[in-house]
């Protein structure tokens, strides 16, 4: 449909002359128009792609992959259980974790707590615990003694230092009336973490043995082995495979059972982003419309002539969408280019820019992260550009059909 002429033409057409410079200035904004909305997408893309990935590593760096928990008994040989687990493909790592839920109080104060029960030799292999400690380490932990590992949102609310006491209360099946009494332990503050997420302010580790003594199990039971997966976004299905190959006994639970929704939610929170910046997008492209509009009825008369000395509807339509492609395409690769230069740069221009004006953007103080993460993909620059450029060849359909549809002897009659 391009041939060369109509392409020569339509190229000629998109550079200024003497008379038409404000046709070739809307042609100008248009291109930049459309080169802001790519480079918007492509950059709050990234940048959502960093803030999921952050939360990915901090969140499910600290709760458990998959756990595979005896079928309401409490499990005993769980070196054994771990080694066969171990065993898969798709394993990296294996752990004993007995999971309660109880409240903290300390001094009056008190506040929903999830405790998990931990071996401070093996936890390593499944969590990134180790790593997040900011006072005390793992191995304060030891059996019969008590310690807990608190998060920094839990610690700063009840005013908590290392060596302070304070009071878990669990519930407990019984024959009272009600069917449940409040057991107490007395637990005492052997380390901090913070991982920059909620999760500083609702979990807290012990023993595995302490968490067993409240249970009222064997010291070496537990409630079921944690395991780290090498693709954790296929945690249903491993841990499903898991269950399968142990055989009757065993249960399998994974991560989108507990955080789930949160990853959910932040996915349509992406999507839902990426549909409204893309208005900016289609903005620009009604840009091109507006801009071929005004060109056809300035070239008028050079059409005629064209059609006089023999061009087709058609070599005419292809000369105004050749020049509309051309503005589209301009526009889509340098937002491109600034896009992707931008998302591999925004977390040093906010460094820059927070030590230019003395302020913090992100406070650590008041945000989970202190600095704009950002992860450049290439399926998102992909998706946008392809977007881009479809939307700039759908704008060029009307005006280079109305231009098809112009008549030389009535665009000649006044000239």
């Amino acid at each position: 449909m391009f041939r060369p002429l109509s392409i020569f033409i339509g190229s000629r057409y998109t550079r200024a002359k003497r008379r038409n410079h404000f046709i070739s200035f809307i042609s100008l904004t248009s291109m930049i128009g459309l080169s802001l909305g790519v480079l918007a997408m492509i950059m709050v893309l990234s940048v959502m792609n960093g803030f999921q990935r952050e939360m990915s590593n901090r969140i499910l760096g600290m709760v458990p992959h998959a756990v595979i928990a005896g079928d309401g008994q409490p499990v005993a040989d769980w070196q054994t259980l771990a080694e066969k687990l171990e065993g898969h493909s798709g394993v990296l790592g294996a752990a004993p974790i007995t999971q309660l839920e109880g409240m903290l109080s300390f001094k009056g104060s008190m506040q929903p707590i999830e405790i998990k029960g931990i071996d401070p030799g093996a936890e390593e292999r499944v969590s990134i615990l180790g790593s997040k400690m900011i006072a005390g380490k793992i191995a304060d932990l030891r059996p019969g003694e008590s310690g807990v590992i608190l998060g920094l949102m839990t610690a700063r609310r009840f005013g908590l230092k290392l060596g302070d006491n304070l009071t878990l209360i669990v519930p407990e099946l019984s024959d009272a009336p009600g069917g449940i009494t409040p057991k107490m332990q007395r637990l005492n503050v052997v380390g901090v973490f913070k991982v920059g997420a909620e999760l500083d302010g609702s979990l807290a580790m012990i023993h595995r043995a302490d968490a067993a003594r409240i249970l009222r199990w064997q010291p070496d039971q537990v409630e079921g082995v944690r395991v780290r997966l090498a693709d954790l976004y296929r945690a249903p299905e491993v841990a499903a495979e898991l269950a399968a190959e142990l055989g009757s006994g065993y249960r399998a639970e994974d991560w989108s059972l507990t955080q789930g929704s949160l990853f959910s939610a932040m996915k349509m929170e992406k999507t839902m982003i990426g549909l409204l910046l893309l208005l900016i997008v289609a903005v620009a492209a009604f840009n091109i419309i507006a801009t071929l509009i005004m060109v056809v009825a300035d070239k008028r008369a050079d059409i005629a002539i064209l059609r006089t000395l023999g061009m087709t509807p058609r070599q005419i339509m292809a000369i105004f969408m050749v020049q509309g492609s051309i503005i589209g395409l301009t526009g889509t690769l340098i937002g491109m280019v600034l896009g992707v230069l931008g998302a591999l740069n925004v977390s040093a221009l906010v460094s820059w820019l927070e030590k230019v004006t003395g302020q913090h953007i992100f406070s650590s103080d008041v945000y989970f992260i202190s600095t704009l993460p950002s992860e450049l993909r290439m399926e998102d620059v992909l998706l946008v550009t392809m977007a881009a450029l479809v939307l700039s060849f759908l704008a060029t359909l009307y005006p280079a059909w109305r231009a098809a549809q112009t008549q030389p002897a009535e665009a000649l009659r006044y000239e």
